[in-house]
């Protein structure tokens, strides 16, 4: 069963307990597998073979879980992964940085623990851009990550890692966390399915904070439904984390819940009969200028293939948008400047030797820990927020942030004809060759302008293969932008543009220079 990394991770999952195989034998595919893969791809700061192999032999000798305790393990025997900024007790959580890489936390996030309960396996700890600021992983200390249809290329970021980690098969999915896009990006980049929840929908208790008012965890999977079953594990609130929404105490304010059955509802029944009513909005600011032509023309197909089938396409304006990159950065770095002034050298991570002082402790820890990238958006941050810069760029911004929700909002508003969901590309470009905007970080910030807006205003995204770029023969990702709390809209949709969309298939480079050992 050397070939079970290759299945889906339901598939998976539902083999198991009908016993056709052992957990033993996932792990031990998933491992030859990044034995194979590794380090050529770099999509692994730390592989956990040996405790996942132990875990795996408890979890056989154990058994599957009788039928009527199978909802309450609903990964059980799953391998997969997490970014490197998310805790798992025990295991370093390096965040990609010199600061932390020899950081173990005692204690496991709350997306780690409710994985862990599902009986999900963890094998890697997955690369990622250091503290996950960047949009291609190329800012790790541990190396850059590589594109599984093409090497040379970008996997994009900051949770490129993971989304690598899944599309080459090493696990069956991975958590990220998405600041500006930092899921949905690497997910259109390297051909997988990647959702960014509602800010408030997943705990962030134990995820090391970029932006407290834009992260938020989520999966990145092989397909759709895949998604759904881990998003349904890790969703819903905690009081461990101040900003989680507590969606149990207001169910009769919000949309329906139940993701994966309503995405089983978009994979088996007719698309007429799903979209029969959907009204879907193509705004205009996200199909203007600066997007590539093989970009634009293989993320309209899905399109037209839906308004055949019944949807209603609608033309829709967001006219904030056009500061969207403006304020993402002003006030992204302003949070993690603030986030970032804890690791001083003096508490926990690396500290310089010999300092002459107080000072020159914090300036050489700080300088000799953090990358070029991190140092830069700490710059950036607290000049923001300085006396008498304040007023002129943070407050402008905030307040420009508060018209883009209220754009978003007048758009998904049903009960004046709004849009149930708009749908747009996820990256302006392919994936481009990997060092092309190193000297040119502007451009680089650039490749964010589809993503960021959703962070911004606190909304859910879901990305997934629209199909190959005629020229860079790359994936290309379209986005689902979707209500608060409607993540069960968009992956019902989701589903329905899996079905009528051609599979991409495996990447090229996995058949040939990847699996060479």
């Amino acid at each position: 069963m050397s070939d079970l990394y290759r299945m889906s991770l339901a598939a998976l999952v539902k083999g198991l307990k009908n016993k056709e195989y052992s957990v033993t034998e996932a792990v031990k595919s998933c491992l030859a597998r990044i034995e194979a893969t590794e380090p050529r791809l770099n999509a692994c700061i730390s592989v956990l073979g040996e405790q996942a192999l132990a875990r795996a032999a408890e979890m056989d000798a154990q058994g599957p879980p009788a039928a009527n305790a199978a909802e309450a393990a609903p990964l059980w025997g799953v391998p997969m992964g997490l970014k490197d900024i998310i805790s798992l007790k025990g295991c370093r959580n390096t965040c990609a940085s010199r600061f932390m890489e020899d950081f173990v936390p005692f204690y496991d996030a709350e997306v780690t623990a409710r994985l862990k309960k599902a009986g999900a396996v963890f094998l890697v700890k997955n690369n990622l851009d250091e503290f996950a600021m960047g949009s291609t992983t190329e800012n790790s200390c541990f190396g850059r990550v590589g594109n599984p249809w093409d090497l040379g290329r970008v996997s994009g970021g900051s949770s490129g890692g993971s989304a690598a980690s899944v599309v080459a098969g090493q696990v069956f999915a991975s958590l990220g966390t998405d600041t500006g896009g930092s899921i949905r990006q690497p997910a259109a980049m390297t051909g997988c399915v990647g959702l960014k929840p509602t800010y408030g929908r997943v705990s962030r208790y134990g995820v090391v904070a970029f932006g407290s008012s834009f992260d938020q965890v989520g999966p990145l999977a092989r397909n759709v439904e895949d998604c759904a079953r881990v998003f349904e594990v890790i969703a819903g609130p905690d009081h461990k984390d101040a900003a989680s929404a507590r969606t149990d105490l207001y169910p009769d304010n919000l949309p329906e819940q139940d993701c994966l059955d309503k995405t089983l509802e978009g994979k088996g029944k007719e698309p007429g009969d799903v979209l029969k009513g959907v009204r879907i909005g193509v705004p205009e600011e996200f199909w203007g200028a600066g997007l590539d032509a093989e970009v634009e023309g293989c993320a309209m197909s899905p399109l037209k293939k839906l308004e055949e089938h019944g949807a209603t396409l609608l033309p829709v304006s967001l006219p904030s948008q056009k500061y969207a990159l403006a304020v993402y950065y002003i006030m992204s770095s302003a949070e993690a400047s603030t986030n970032l002034a804890r690791f001083d050298g003096v508490r926990y991570g690396r500290r310089a030797r010999q300092p002459k002082d107080l000072l020159d402790l914090y300036y050489s820890s700080r300088s000799q820990g953090f990358g070029e990238e991190v140092q830069r958006r700490i710059m950036l941050g607290t000049f923001a927020l300085s006396a008498g810069y304040y007023d002129a760029y943070y407050r402008k911004a905030a307040q420009i942030r508060r018209l883009l929700r209220n754009d978003f909002d007048r758009a998904l508003d049903l009960a004046s004809g709004g849009c149930h969901v708009l749908l747009a590309p996820a990256s302006p470009k392919t994936a481009w060759t990997a060092g092309l905007y190193e000297a040119d970080p502007l451009t680089t910030y650039k490749m964010d302008l589809l993503t960021i807006t959703l962070n911004l205003v606190g909304l859910p995204g879901l990305c997934l293969p629209a199909g190959l770029g005629k020229e860079t023969k790359m994936p290309v990702g379209l986005q689902i932008m979707g209500r608060p709390f409607d993540e069960a809209a968009m992956l019902r949709l989701g589903a329905v543009i899996e079905r009528l969309t051609p599979d991409i298939g495996l990447p090229g480079a996995l058949d040939g220079a990847l699996d060479e050992r």
